[in-house]
């Protein structure tokens, strides 16, 4: 079960990193990432 439930949320991460590529084009979702990146630390 754990293991099921790790991979549907890794699935729904990768569709929604491709949604976001997808609608913003990849400048734009380069510079979200890296600015996600850098809030963390």
């Amino acid at each position: 079960m754990i293991v099921w439930s790790a991979a549907v949320l890794g699935a729904l991460a990768v569709a929604a990193a491709a949604t976001l590529w997808i609608y913003y084009g990849t400048a734009v979702f380069f510079e979200m990432i890296a600015a996600g990146i850098a809030a963390c630390f």
